[in-house]
């Protein structure tokens, strides 16, 4: 387990896909002399820069950025990995007299870095793969193997979820305590001291319009040939970057499954869905963080750099 870490002066920025994170974070690295530290799930992967909404590579040449594109696709990144991934990288921005930048979608990465997470030891790598290959096996009934190992986490478990069925058959089994159990254990915080904790939270109709308009500008950029690109890997779809936002049915596009149309369709349909549901999570699970409402930048820019400037957070 990570020691903790005591920091002077971090900004956390969450928020919805699409809702102007990256941007914000880049004005502010400019303006205080910060890095940027990626805290999106989908972002770590390097095979797909447009179809993940990584910085461009203009953006990441003007501050330094962080755990972009660091993992293979066919590698998976849960929380705990992610946040000790970032608390070393936080660590040498600080001892760089530089300004740590966390920004990105994924609840749960910040849940962990200023919470923490249940001590779940390590899960030995044959059982995760054996238990991989029997959930992919048992198909419609890998809830039910669920179900036996764990039967308290199954409630709360779609039995779609395939990556979090397996999670909680692998604990089970390589720990000999459920996964349920596991998180009833005391936690503590990897990342403490002076936070600056902000979540945007745009108004619903504008940002389902931004969420189209990107997903629009990805066909632009080259989405489909990284789709292209990912389908010749063959990847196994229960891996994490295969549920990647529009992955699905671009691969089913130039698979000639369905027309573009569909496609687009569906890939919108998918990141609306999802900002969402990011939305309800940040309202529900992060209570204690500072809400930013408006929608015209220069507002917002205006507002949070008030709300860091009391904090103490630009100083120096």
């Amino acid at each position: 387990m990570s020691e903790p870490h005591y920091t002077k002066g971090a900004i956390l920025i969450a928020g919805p896909t699409a809702s102007g994170k990256s941007g914000l974070a880049l004005w502010l690295a400019e303006k205080l002399g910060g890095e940027i530290v990626n805290a999106d799930s989908m972002q770590v992967y390097r095979e797909l820069r447009v179809l993940t909404a990584r910085p461009s590579v203009e953006d990441e040449a003007r501050v330094p950025h962080h755990l972009y594109g660091v993992l293979a696709g066919d590698e998976s990144c849960s929380a705990g990995k992610w946040s000790r991934m970032a608390l070393g990288v936080i660590r040498e921005i600080e001892g760089r007299g530089a300004v740590p930048i966390i920004v990105g979608g994924t609840g749960l990465y910040f849940r962990a870095l200023t919470e923490g997470l249940s001590p779940i030891p390590a899960i030995a790598e044959e059982i995760r793969e054996a238990v991989r290959a029997e959930v992919a096996a048992a198909g419609a009934g890998a809830h039910a193997l669920l179900e036996a190992a764990d039967p308290v986490l199954a409630e709360v478990i779609r039995p779609s979820d395939k990556q979090r069925i397996a999670r909680g058959i692998e604990v089970a089994r390589g720990t000999a305590k459920p996964l349920s159990q596991w998180h009833k254990e005391p936690v503590h915080p990897l990342l403490t001291g002076k936070l600056a904790k902000i979540v945007l939270a745009p108004e619903r109709e504008w940002l389902r319009a931004r969420c189209d308009r990107r997903f629009e500008q990805m066909l632009e950029q080259g989405a489909i040939e990284e789709a292209r690109e990912l389908a010749a890997l063959a990847l196994d779809p229960a891996l994490p970057l295969m549920k990647a936002l529009g992955l699905r049915p671009l691969i089913d596009y130039v698979t000639e499954k369905i027309d573009l149309s569909e496609a687009v369709a569906r890939g919108k349909a998918e990141t609306r869905a999802y900002a969402k549901r990011q939305e309800t999570w940040m309202r529900t699970q992060m209570i204690a963080w500072e809400r930013f409402f408006a929608q015209d930048s220069e507002r917002l820019m205006t507002e949070i750099f008030s709300f860091i400037d009391e904090l103490g957070l630009t100083d120096g």
